[in-house]
Protein backbone atom coordinates (compact mmCIF):
# COMPACT_ATOMS: atom_id res chain seq x y z
CA UNK A 1 0.00 0.00 0.00
CA UNK A 2 1.80 3.12 -1.22
CA UNK A 3 0.91 7.11 -0.75
CA UNK A 4 0.34 7.14 -4.84
CA UNK A 5 -2.56 4.13 -4.44
CA UNK A 6 -3.98 5.93 -1.93
CA UNK A 7 -3.94 9.10 -3.61
CA UNK A 8 -5.60 7.88 -7.06
CA UNK A 9 -7.87 5.70 -4.33
CA UNK A 10 -9.10 9.26 -3.12
CA UNK A 11 -9.37 10.69 -6.57
CA UNK A 12 -11.52 8.43 -7.83
CA UNK A 13 -13.92 7.60 -4.54
CA UNK A 14 -13.24 10.85 -2.50
CA UNK A 15 -13.49 14.53 -2.63
CA UNK A 16 -10.39 16.77 -3.57
CA UNK A 17 -9.75 20.25 -4.26
CA UNK A 18 -6.59 20.70 -6.52
CA UNK A 19 -4.63 23.86 -6.92
CA UNK A 20 -2.95 26.32 -4.86
CA UNK A 21 -6.04 29.32 -4.45
CA UNK A 22 -8.57 26.83 -3.94
CA UNK A 23 -6.44 24.91 -1.50
CA UNK A 24 -5.91 27.85 0.37
CA UNK A 25 -9.63 29.05 0.67
CA UNK A 26 -10.82 25.92 1.99
CA UNK A 27 -7.58 25.85 4.52
CA UNK A 28 -8.85 29.28 5.91
CA UNK A 29 -12.01 27.95 6.06
CA UNK A 30 -10.96 25.14 8.18
CA UNK A 31 -12.06 22.52 5.78
CA UNK A 32 -9.96 19.83 4.71
CA UNK A 33 -8.58 16.67 6.45
CA UNK A 34 -5.20 16.09 4.76
CA UNK A 35 -2.56 19.10 2.20
CA UNK A 36 -0.73 16.88 -0.16
CA UNK A 37 2.20 18.82 -1.88
CA UNK A 38 4.16 17.96 -4.50
CA UNK A 39 8.14 17.56 -4.02
CA UNK A 40 8.34 20.62 -6.76
CA UNK A 41 6.06 23.53 -5.51
CA UNK A 42 7.55 26.68 -4.69
CA UNK A 43 9.19 26.60 -1.32
CA UNK A 44 7.24 30.28 -0.44
CA UNK A 45 3.83 28.82 -1.57
CA UNK A 46 4.51 25.98 0.73
CA UNK A 47 5.68 27.61 3.78
CA UNK A 48 2.25 30.13 3.30
CA UNK A 49 -0.02 26.82 3.08
CA UNK A 50 2.09 24.75 5.49
CA UNK A 51 1.40 28.19 7.98
CA UNK A 52 -1.96 28.15 7.72
CA UNK A 53 -2.84 24.12 7.54
CA UNK A 54 -1.02 24.20 11.13
CA UNK A 55 -3.25 26.87 12.50
CA UNK A 56 -5.87 24.89 11.06
CA UNK A 57 -4.86 21.78 12.51
CA UNK A 58 -4.55 20.46 9.10
CA UNK A 59 -1.71 17.84 8.53
CA UNK A 60 0.37 18.18 5.37
CA UNK A 61 2.38 15.84 3.31
CA UNK A 62 4.78 16.30 0.46
CA UNK A 63 5.21 13.37 -1.96
CA UNK A 64 8.21 12.00 -3.91
CA UNK A 65 6.64 12.71 -7.16
CA UNK A 66 6.54 16.20 -9.43
CA UNK A 67 3.52 18.27 -10.40
CA UNK A 68 2.88 16.96 -13.87
CA UNK A 69 3.83 13.05 -11.94
CA UNK A 70 1.10 14.07 -9.40
CA UNK A 71 -1.98 15.11 -12.36
CA UNK A 72 -1.30 11.68 -13.38
CA UNK A 73 -1.67 9.93 -10.66
CA UNK A 74 -5.04 11.64 -9.91
CA UNK A 75 -6.13 11.14 -13.89
CA UNK A 76 -6.04 14.75 -14.12
CA UNK A 77 -4.12 16.39 -17.24
CA UNK A 78 -2.31 18.96 -15.80
CA UNK A 79 0.03 19.45 -13.42
CA UNK A 80 -0.98 19.56 -9.64
CA UNK A 81 1.46 20.53 -6.88
CA UNK A 82 -1.08 21.26 -4.87
CA UNK A 83 -3.79 19.61 -3.31
CA UNK A 84 -6.61 19.35 -0.24
CA UNK A 85 -8.24 16.00 1.02
CA UNK A 86 -11.37 16.97 1.92
CA UNK A 87 -13.22 13.29 2.06
CA UNK A 88 -10.76 10.22 1.88
CA UNK A 89 -13.36 8.10 0.32
CA UNK A 90 -12.55 4.11 0.09
CA UNK A 91 -8.88 5.35 0.37
CA UNK A 92 -6.78 4.49 3.61
CA UNK A 93 -4.25 7.79 3.34
CA UNK A 94 -5.18 9.32 6.19
CA UNK A 95 -4.40 6.41 8.24
CA UNK A 96 -0.76 6.08 6.08
CA UNK A 97 -0.02 9.93 7.31
CA UNK A 98 -1.31 9.36 10.55
CA UNK A 99 1.39 5.91 11.14
CA UNK A 100 4.15 8.03 8.78
CA UNK A 101 4.29 11.20 11.52
CA UNK A 102 4.25 8.91 14.45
Amino acid sequence: MSIEEEIRRASKTGKLIYGYRECEKNILKGNGKLLIFSNNIPEKRKEKLSYLAELSGIPTLTVNVDAIALGAICGRPHSITTMLVMDPGKSKILKLVSSEQK
